[in-house]
């Protein structure tokens, strides 16, 4: 519960910010001279992603969970974590672009037990961390609104591939470890702002990133393991793009 607050007033506050900025962009380019008036023309361009994030999996318990009496809870917690990405967007038509947007993430996603029995370092509350360093390439297409001067906003939707490096799906001898799969995939929907400067583009960015594969490499033998089933990436992401 902790974690799930922490969580809701971490993207209240990112929500905050969005609506402040939508609020300024209607303000501040009601009437002023236009900048990159030639950038709705150019059929792509390019630019580079700041991003950080709030990731968590999404569990199901295994039907051996009901069978056992040595764990009493298994939770996933949320956690915080930063990206960088690079960026490549064609045009489709006034409206409508398709955008690649690679990026490199570092996060520390955790579940948490609590144990029946005190373990051998006399805890009965376990937290078990996964470290990831994803690679992830989504693909997304982007609905752009009117331009209003120096302001614009944007939806968008797409698809993603993820590459975990730092999966620990092949680790040996690791009794206690919770082991997840190197691929996933899942799907992208986000809302963001483009700021248009003399020289660059400045878009912040909010999008839900969902994955759909199970990334569970499930072992009966393995304690903190044989209680969960399926579980899912769970991912807001509030992103800076500086386009050109």
């Amino acid at each position: 519960m902790v974690a799930n607050s922490k969580s809701f007033a971490w993207g209240a506050r990112v929500i905050g910010v969005m609506v402040a900025l939508f609020g300024y962009g209607f303000a501040a380019n009601a009437q002023v001279e236009l900048n990159l008036n030639e950038h709705d023309n150019k059929p792509y361009y390019f630019g580079i992603t700041l991003a950080t994030n709030r990731s968590r999996f999404q569990t199901e318990h295994h039907a051996s969970f009901l069978q056992q009496d040595s764990i009493l809870v298994a939770e996933p917690g949320n956690a915080g974590g930063f990206a960088l990405g690079l960026l490549a967007t064609a045009r489709l038509s006034p409206r409508f672009e398709t955008r690649f947007n690679p990026t490199l993430a570092f996060m520390d996603r955790g579940i948490h037990y609590k144990l029946r029995y005190a373990d051998l370092d006399n805890q009965t509350a376990v937290t078990q961390k996964v470290e990831s360093v994803l690679v992830s390439f989504p693909f997304q297409l982007k609905f752009n609104s009117d331009r209003i001067g120096n302001f614009r906003v944007y939806l968008l939707g797409g698809a993603k591939l993820d590459y975990d490096l730092a999966s620990n799906a092949r680790a040996r001898k690791v009794d206690d470890l919770v082991k997840i799969q190197k691929t996933d995939y899942g799907i992208e929907a986000g809302l963001g702002f483009n700021f248009y400067f003399q020289s660059f583009i400045f878009s912040p960015e909010i999008k839900l990133s969902n994955g759909l594969g199970n990334i569970h490499v499930r072992n009966e033998n393995l304690r903190y393991s044989s209680v969960l089933d399926r579980i899912q990436s769970r991912m807001i992401v509030f992103s800076i793009h500086l386009e050109g």
